[in-house]
């Protein structure tokens, strides 16, 4: 984050600023609480976010200002489990449907 002369903020500055905010605005129960502690868990939270609402990955790489290698090494466990939901979309783009299953349907 950059300040009024272009240059960049030390982090202790924008941390301050963020809990005074939280405060702020927050009720003391949410403030007591982890949800968006630093400014970092809102980023993280939009890419786990966009990941799980199954924005493909190269896009969020690009998003987020991350390589590939980092984005899957620190949002892997986003990208575990939707492979149910990827198997249905190629079975539908190839004809079949899933859904129907057991109905005389094609294999």
């Amino acid at each position: 984050m950059d300040g009024p002369e272009g240059k960049q903020l030390p982090k202790l500055t924008i941390n301050r600023a963020w809990q005074r905010a939280r405060r702020e605005v927050f009720t003391p129960q949410v403030a007591a609480s982890p949800l968006a502690r630093t400014p970092y868990d809102l980023r993280h939270a939009a890419v786990s976010t966009w990941l799980n609402g199954g924005v493909a990955s190269t896009d969020v790489a690009a998003w987020a200002g991350h390589s590939m290698e980092i984005l899957h090494k620190i949002y892997a466990k986003c990208l575990d489990g939707g492979g149910e939901v990827l198997r249905q979309r190629v079975q539908t783009a190839l004809g079949h449907h899933p859904s129907k299953r057991g109905q005389g349907q094609q294999r």
